[in-house]
Protein backbone atom coordinates (compact mmCIF):
# COMPACT_ATOMS: atom_id res chain seq x y z
CA UNK A 1 0.00 0.00 0.00
CA UNK A 2 1.35 3.45 -0.90
CA UNK A 3 0.53 6.82 0.59
CA UNK A 4 1.98 10.17 -0.45
CA UNK A 5 2.57 13.58 1.05
CA UNK A 6 3.57 16.58 -1.07
CA UNK A 7 5.75 18.89 0.97
CA UNK A 8 6.03 22.45 -0.34
CA UNK A 9 7.08 25.87 0.85
CA UNK A 10 10.30 27.57 1.81
CA UNK A 11 10.52 26.70 5.53
CA UNK A 12 13.32 24.55 6.87
CA UNK A 13 10.85 21.98 8.14
CA UNK A 14 9.11 21.80 4.75
CA UNK A 15 11.61 21.38 1.90
CA UNK A 16 10.10 22.58 -1.38
CA UNK A 17 8.88 20.38 -4.20
CA UNK A 18 9.50 17.04 -2.54
CA UNK A 19 6.91 14.28 -2.50
CA UNK A 20 7.24 11.58 0.14
CA UNK A 21 5.79 8.11 -0.37
CA UNK A 22 5.29 5.33 2.17
CA UNK A 23 5.61 1.77 0.85
CA UNK A 24 5.46 -1.75 2.24
CA UNK A 25 7.76 -4.69 1.52
CA UNK A 26 5.84 -5.56 -1.65
CA UNK A 27 7.38 -2.48 -3.32
CA UNK A 28 10.98 -3.65 -2.84
CA UNK A 29 11.37 -5.44 -6.19
CA UNK A 30 9.97 -2.44 -8.07
CA UNK A 31 12.05 0.16 -6.23
CA UNK A 32 15.35 -1.65 -5.79
CA UNK A 33 16.98 -0.47 -9.04
CA UNK A 34 16.53 3.25 -8.37
CA UNK A 35 17.19 2.78 -4.66
CA UNK A 36 20.59 1.18 -5.37
CA UNK A 37 21.40 3.68 -8.14
CA UNK A 38 20.97 6.44 -5.58
CA UNK A 39 23.42 4.74 -3.20
CA UNK A 40 25.98 4.21 -5.95
CA UNK A 41 25.72 7.84 -7.06
CA UNK A 42 27.31 9.13 -3.86
CA UNK A 43 31.05 8.99 -3.04
CA UNK A 44 30.19 7.92 0.52
CA UNK A 45 27.73 5.23 -0.56
CA UNK A 46 27.91 2.02 1.49
CA UNK A 47 26.43 -1.48 1.20
CA UNK A 48 24.41 -0.93 4.39
CA UNK A 49 22.24 1.54 2.46
CA UNK A 50 21.38 -0.84 -0.40
CA UNK A 51 17.94 -2.34 -0.93
CA UNK A 52 19.33 -5.87 -0.94
CA UNK A 53 20.96 -5.35 2.45
CA UNK A 54 17.58 -4.34 3.91
CA UNK A 55 15.83 -7.29 2.24
CA UNK A 56 18.39 -9.86 3.47
CA UNK A 57 18.36 -8.44 7.00
CA UNK A 58 14.56 -8.48 7.22
CA UNK A 59 14.33 -12.02 5.86
CA UNK A 60 16.95 -13.22 8.37
CA UNK A 61 16.16 -11.30 11.56
CA UNK A 62 12.62 -9.91 11.26
CA UNK A 63 10.57 -12.11 8.92
CA UNK A 64 7.29 -11.26 10.64
CA UNK A 65 7.77 -7.52 11.08
CA UNK A 66 6.16 -5.11 8.58
CA UNK A 67 8.63 -3.06 6.55
CA UNK A 68 7.88 0.64 6.22
CA UNK A 69 9.83 2.28 3.41
CA UNK A 70 9.78 6.06 2.96
CA UNK A 71 10.85 7.46 -0.41
CA UNK A 72 11.36 11.15 -1.14
CA UNK A 73 11.07 12.31 -4.77
CA UNK A 74 11.56 15.52 -6.68
CA UNK A 75 10.02 15.70 -10.17
CA UNK A 76 9.59 11.94 -10.07
CA UNK A 77 13.25 11.24 -9.29
CA UNK A 78 14.14 9.47 -6.05
CA UNK A 79 16.07 11.61 -3.57
CA UNK A 80 16.07 9.34 -0.50
CA UNK A 81 15.04 5.91 0.77
CA UNK A 82 14.61 5.33 4.51
CA UNK A 83 13.55 1.84 5.71
CA UNK A 84 12.00 1.00 9.08
CA UNK A 85 10.47 -2.08 10.63
CA UNK A 86 7.37 -1.82 12.80
CA UNK A 87 7.18 -3.90 15.95
CA UNK A 88 6.17 -3.86 19.59
CA UNK A 89 9.00 -2.80 21.86
CA UNK A 90 9.65 -1.63 25.39
CA UNK A 91 11.20 1.49 26.86
CA UNK A 92 11.76 1.82 30.60
CA UNK A 93 9.73 -1.39 30.92
CA UNK A 94 6.68 0.06 29.18
CA UNK A 95 5.26 -1.34 25.90
CA UNK A 96 5.59 1.05 22.96
CA UNK A 97 4.75 1.03 19.29
CA UNK A 98 8.23 1.05 17.83
CA UNK A 99 9.55 1.98 14.41
CA UNK A 100 13.22 1.14 14.21
CA UNK A 101 15.97 0.86 11.65
CA UNK A 102 16.30 -2.70 10.27
CA UNK A 103 19.58 -3.27 12.09
CA UNK A 104 21.22 -5.10 14.98
CA UNK A 105 24.72 -6.02 16.13
CA UNK A 106 25.34 -7.80 12.82
CA UNK A 107 24.53 -4.71 10.77
CA UNK A 108 27.57 -2.72 11.93
CA UNK A 109 26.10 0.55 10.62
CA UNK A 110 22.73 2.03 9.66
CA UNK A 111 22.70 4.19 6.52
CA UNK A 112 20.02 5.67 4.28
CA UNK A 113 20.13 6.08 0.53
CA UNK A 114 20.50 9.84 0.08
CA UNK A 115 20.88 11.90 -3.08
CA UNK A 116 22.60 15.17 -3.94
CA UNK A 117 21.05 17.19 -1.10
CA UNK A 118 21.02 14.81 1.88
CA UNK A 119 19.99 17.38 4.51
CA UNK A 120 16.96 18.46 2.49
CA UNK A 121 16.02 14.85 1.79
CA UNK A 122 16.26 13.89 5.47
CA UNK A 123 13.98 16.75 6.49
CA UNK A 124 11.52 15.72 3.80
CA UNK A 125 11.52 12.17 5.18
CA UNK A 126 10.87 13.58 8.65
CA UNK A 127 7.91 15.61 7.37
CA UNK A 128 6.21 12.34 6.44
CA UNK A 129 7.66 10.22 9.21
CA UNK A 130 6.25 12.41 12.00
CA UNK A 131 2.70 11.58 10.82
CA UNK A 132 3.15 7.81 11.08
CA UNK A 133 1.62 5.86 14.01
CA UNK A 134 4.75 5.25 16.09
CA UNK A 135 5.40 6.13 19.72
CA UNK A 136 9.16 5.57 19.64
CA UNK A 137 11.47 6.05 16.69
CA UNK A 138 14.86 4.32 17.03
CA UNK A 139 17.82 4.35 14.68
CA UNK A 140 20.74 2.18 15.75
CA UNK A 141 24.41 2.76 14.95
CA UNK A 142 24.09 5.76 12.68
CA UNK A 143 27.20 7.87 12.10
CA UNK A 144 27.23 10.53 14.84
CA UNK A 145 26.85 13.99 13.36
CA UNK A 146 26.04 12.60 9.91
CA UNK A 147 23.13 13.67 7.72
CA UNK A 148 20.63 11.26 9.30
CA UNK A 149 21.66 11.98 12.90
CA UNK A 150 21.89 15.75 12.56
CA UNK A 151 19.04 16.27 10.10
CA UNK A 152 16.47 14.01 11.73
CA UNK A 153 17.34 15.01 15.28
CA UNK A 154 17.35 18.72 14.49
CA UNK A 155 14.02 18.59 12.67
CA UNK A 156 12.38 16.60 15.48
CA UNK A 157 13.70 18.87 18.22
CA UNK A 158 12.55 21.97 16.35
CA UNK A 159 8.99 20.63 16.42
CA UNK A 160 9.05 19.76 20.11
CA UNK A 161 9.69 16.02 19.87
CA UNK A 162 11.86 14.45 22.58
CA UNK A 163 15.27 13.48 21.20
CA UNK A 164 18.03 11.54 22.94
CA UNK A 165 21.26 9.98 21.74
CA UNK A 166 23.31 7.12 23.13
CA UNK A 167 26.98 7.00 22.19
CA UNK A 168 27.67 3.74 20.40
CA UNK A 169 30.76 2.21 18.82
CA UNK A 170 33.76 4.19 17.62
CA UNK A 171 34.94 2.35 14.52
CA UNK A 172 38.61 2.59 13.51
CA UNK A 173 39.42 3.30 9.87
CA UNK A 174 42.43 4.29 7.82
CA UNK A 175 43.14 5.58 4.33
CA UNK A 176 44.72 3.03 1.99
CA UNK A 177 48.12 4.20 0.81
CA UNK A 178 51.05 2.55 -0.99
CA UNK A 179 52.44 -0.26 1.21
CA UNK A 180 55.69 1.54 2.02
CA UNK A 181 53.76 4.62 3.18
CA UNK A 182 51.39 2.63 5.39
CA UNK A 183 54.26 0.63 6.84
CA UNK A 184 56.20 3.78 7.72
CA UNK A 185 53.21 5.08 9.68
CA UNK A 186 53.10 2.04 11.98
CA UNK A 187 54.64 1.94 15.42
CA UNK A 188 58.20 0.63 15.11
CA UNK A 189 57.66 -2.16 17.64
CA UNK A 190 54.45 -3.30 15.98
CA UNK A 191 56.15 -3.24 12.59
CA UNK A 192 59.01 -5.34 13.95
CA UNK A 193 56.60 -7.83 15.53
CA UNK A 194 54.80 -8.25 12.21
CA UNK A 195 58.04 -9.13 10.44
CA UNK A 196 59.10 -11.57 13.15
CA UNK A 197 55.73 -13.33 13.27
CA UNK A 198 55.55 -13.50 9.49
CA UNK A 199 58.87 -15.38 9.45
CA UNK A 200 57.73 -17.69 12.23
CA UNK A 201 54.45 -18.48 10.49
CA UNK A 202 56.18 -19.03 7.15
CA UNK A 203 57.97 -21.99 8.74
CA UNK A 204 54.64 -23.80 8.57
CA UNK A 205 54.44 -23.28 4.83
CA UNK A 206 54.41 -20.57 2.21
CA UNK A 207 51.94 -17.78 3.04
CA UNK A 208 49.26 -17.39 0.40
CA UNK A 209 46.46 -14.80 0.16
CA UNK A 210 43.25 -15.63 -1.68
CA UNK A 211 40.42 -13.19 -2.50
CA UNK A 212 37.02 -14.70 -3.24
CA UNK A 213 34.40 -12.57 -4.98
CA UNK A 214 32.01 -15.35 -6.02
CA UNK A 215 31.97 -18.29 -8.37
CA UNK A 216 32.34 -21.98 -7.55
CA UNK A 217 34.79 -21.28 -4.74
CA UNK A 218 32.32 -19.18 -2.74
CA UNK A 219 30.54 -21.94 -0.82
CA UNK A 220 33.72 -23.68 0.33
CA UNK A 221 35.39 -20.38 1.25
CA UNK A 222 32.38 -19.35 3.35
CA UNK A 223 32.34 -22.62 5.23
CA UNK A 224 36.08 -22.34 5.86
CA UNK A 225 35.54 -18.81 7.10
CA UNK A 226 32.68 -19.88 9.36
CA UNK A 227 34.94 -22.57 10.80
CA UNK A 228 37.83 -20.18 11.49
CA UNK A 229 35.63 -17.44 12.92
CA UNK A 230 33.63 -19.82 15.11
CA UNK A 231 36.50 -21.96 16.32
CA UNK A 232 37.53 -19.73 19.21
CA UNK A 233 35.87 -17.56 21.83
CA UNK A 234 33.14 -16.36 19.43
CA UNK A 235 31.92 -19.91 18.99
CA UNK A 236 32.04 -20.52 22.75
CA UNK A 237 30.00 -17.38 23.45
CA UNK A 238 27.55 -18.04 20.63
CA UNK A 239 28.37 -14.83 18.75
CA UNK A 240 29.96 -16.42 15.67
CA UNK A 241 28.43 -16.05 12.21
CA UNK A 242 27.29 -19.68 12.08
CA UNK A 243 26.29 -20.01 15.75
CA UNK A 244 22.56 -19.37 15.12
CA UNK A 245 20.35 -20.28 12.13
CA UNK A 246 19.39 -16.66 11.52
CA UNK A 247 22.99 -15.39 11.57
CA UNK A 248 24.17 -18.20 9.28
CA UNK A 249 21.32 -17.38 6.90
CA UNK A 250 22.15 -13.65 6.98
CA UNK A 251 25.85 -13.99 6.20
CA UNK A 252 25.27 -16.67 3.58
CA UNK A 253 22.54 -14.69 1.81
CA UNK A 254 24.56 -11.49 2.04
CA UNK A 255 27.58 -13.18 0.47
CA UNK A 256 25.48 -14.42 -2.43
CA UNK A 257 24.01 -10.96 -2.93
CA UNK A 258 27.44 -9.32 -2.78
CA UNK A 259 28.85 -11.83 -5.26
CA UNK A 260 25.96 -11.18 -7.62
CA UNK A 261 26.31 -7.39 -7.41
CA UNK A 262 30.10 -7.24 -7.37
CA UNK A 263 30.95 -6.02 -3.86
CA UNK A 264 31.82 -9.23 -2.02
CA UNK A 265 35.48 -9.47 -0.96
CA UNK A 266 36.29 -12.51 1.19
CA UNK A 267 39.94 -13.09 2.04
CA UNK A 268 41.66 -16.29 3.17
CA UNK A 269 45.27 -16.46 4.38
CA UNK A 270 46.87 -19.89 4.26
CA UNK A 271 50.19 -21.25 5.51
CA UNK A 272 50.96 -24.01 3.07
CA UNK A 273 47.67 -25.82 2.51
CA UNK A 274 46.21 -24.79 5.87
CA UNK A 275 43.82 -21.78 6.05
CA UNK A 276 44.71 -19.80 9.16
CA UNK A 277 42.84 -16.46 8.92
CA UNK A 278 39.69 -15.12 7.28
CA UNK A 279 38.01 -11.81 6.46
CA UNK A 280 34.34 -11.51 5.62
CA UNK A 281 34.62 -8.21 3.81
CA UNK A 282 32.75 -6.04 1.35
CA UNK A 283 34.35 -3.57 -1.07
CA UNK A 284 32.01 -0.81 -2.19
CA UNK A 285 32.71 2.59 -3.66
CA UNK A 286 36.44 2.35 -2.98
CA UNK A 287 36.04 1.40 0.69
CA UNK A 288 36.74 -2.04 2.14
CA UNK A 289 34.37 -2.87 5.00
CA UNK A 290 35.49 -5.62 7.38
CA UNK A 291 32.33 -7.23 8.73
CA UNK A 292 33.85 -10.27 10.42
CA UNK A 293 37.43 -11.47 10.96
CA UNK A 294 38.51 -14.87 12.21
CA UNK A 295 41.67 -16.88 12.66
CA UNK A 296 42.99 -20.25 13.80
CA UNK A 297 43.75 -19.84 17.49
CA UNK A 298 46.15 -22.80 17.32
CA UNK A 299 48.64 -20.43 15.64
CA UNK A 300 47.59 -17.38 17.64
CA UNK A 301 51.16 -16.69 18.80
CA UNK A 302 51.97 -15.80 15.18
CA UNK A 303 49.23 -13.12 15.02
CA UNK A 304 47.62 -14.52 11.86
CA UNK A 305 44.80 -11.97 12.10
CA UNK A 306 47.19 -9.03 12.00
CA UNK A 307 49.22 -10.60 9.20
CA UNK A 308 46.00 -10.95 7.20
CA UNK A 309 45.20 -7.25 7.73
CA UNK A 310 48.68 -6.44 6.41
CA UNK A 311 48.18 -8.64 3.34
CA UNK A 312 44.71 -7.24 2.65
CA UNK A 313 45.96 -3.65 2.90
CA UNK A 314 48.66 -4.43 0.34
CA UNK A 315 46.14 -6.03 -1.99
CA UNK A 316 43.71 -3.12 -1.60
CA UNK A 317 46.46 -0.62 -2.40
CA UNK A 318 47.21 -2.56 -5.58
CA UNK A 319 43.51 -2.45 -6.50
CA UNK A 320 43.23 1.30 -5.93
CA UNK A 321 40.94 1.24 -2.86
CA UNK A 322 40.86 4.43 -0.82
CA UNK A 323 39.78 3.35 2.67
CA UNK A 324 39.85 0.37 5.05
CA UNK A 325 36.93 0.49 7.53
CA UNK A 326 37.33 -1.93 10.45
CA UNK A 327 33.70 -1.41 11.55
CA UNK A 328 32.57 -2.41 15.03
CA UNK A 329 34.07 -1.11 18.29
CA UNK A 330 37.61 0.12 18.76
CA UNK A 331 39.80 -2.74 19.93
CA UNK A 332 43.49 -2.93 20.69
CA UNK A 333 44.34 -4.94 17.58
CA UNK A 334 42.57 -2.38 15.38
CA UNK A 335 44.27 0.56 17.09
CA UNK A 336 47.64 -0.96 16.19
CA UNK A 337 46.86 0.20 12.65
CA UNK A 338 45.19 3.57 13.09
CA UNK A 339 44.02 6.25 15.50
CA UNK A 340 41.19 7.40 13.20
CA UNK A 341 37.78 6.74 14.74
CA UNK A 342 34.28 7.10 13.29
CA UNK A 343 31.77 7.61 16.16
CA UNK A 344 28.25 6.19 16.01
CA UNK A 345 25.14 6.70 18.11
CA UNK A 346 21.62 5.44 18.71
CA UNK A 347 18.99 8.09 18.02
CA UNK A 348 15.75 7.95 20.04
CA UNK A 349 12.75 10.15 19.20
CA UNK A 350 9.61 10.18 21.35
CA UNK A 351 6.38 12.07 20.78
CA UNK A 352 5.71 14.95 23.21
CA UNK A 353 2.64 13.21 24.64
CA UNK A 354 2.12 12.53 28.35
CA UNK A 355 3.31 8.96 27.82
CA UNK A 356 6.26 10.10 25.74
CA UNK A 357 7.36 12.67 28.33
CA UNK A 358 7.11 10.17 31.17
CA UNK A 359 9.09 7.55 29.26
CA UNK A 360 11.71 10.07 28.24
CA UNK A 361 12.15 11.23 31.81
CA UNK A 362 12.28 7.68 33.16
CA UNK A 363 14.77 6.39 30.60
CA UNK A 364 16.97 9.34 29.73
CA UNK A 365 16.78 11.69 32.72
CA UNK A 366 16.01 9.99 36.02
CA UNK A 367 17.17 6.54 34.92
CA UNK A 368 20.82 7.52 34.31
CA UNK A 369 20.85 9.68 37.44
CA UNK A 370 19.53 6.84 39.61
CA UNK A 371 22.04 4.45 38.04
CA UNK A 372 24.91 6.80 38.93
CA UNK A 373 23.62 7.15 42.48
CA UNK A 374 23.35 3.37 42.81
CA UNK A 375 26.94 2.89 41.62
CA UNK A 376 28.16 5.49 44.11
CA UNK A 377 26.19 3.85 46.91
CA UNK A 378 27.52 0.36 46.19
CA UNK A 379 31.11 1.70 46.09
CA UNK A 380 30.53 3.34 49.48
CA UNK A 381 29.10 0.11 50.92
CA UNK A 382 32.09 -1.91 49.74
Amino acid sequence: MLTELAVRGGGLSAPSELTVEVHGSEALPRLSAEWDALVRSRPDGAPFALSGWTRVWCESFAPGSPLKLLCARRDGRAQAFAPFIERRGRLAGCPVRLWQSPSNEHSQRTAWALGEQPETAVEAIWSRLREQPWELLLLKDIVAGGAVDAGLGRAAEREGFLVSRWPAVESPWLPVRPPEVMEAQLDARFRSNLRRRRKKLAQRGELRLERIEGGERLGAALEEGFRLEGGGWKGTRGTAMASQPETHRFYTSLARLGAQEGWLALYLLSAGDRPIAFHYGLEFGGTYFLLKPGYDEAVGECSPGQLLVDEVLRDLAHRGAREFDFLGPKMTWKLDWTENLRPHCWLFILRPTVKGRLLHAARFQHGPRLARQWRQLTRWIR
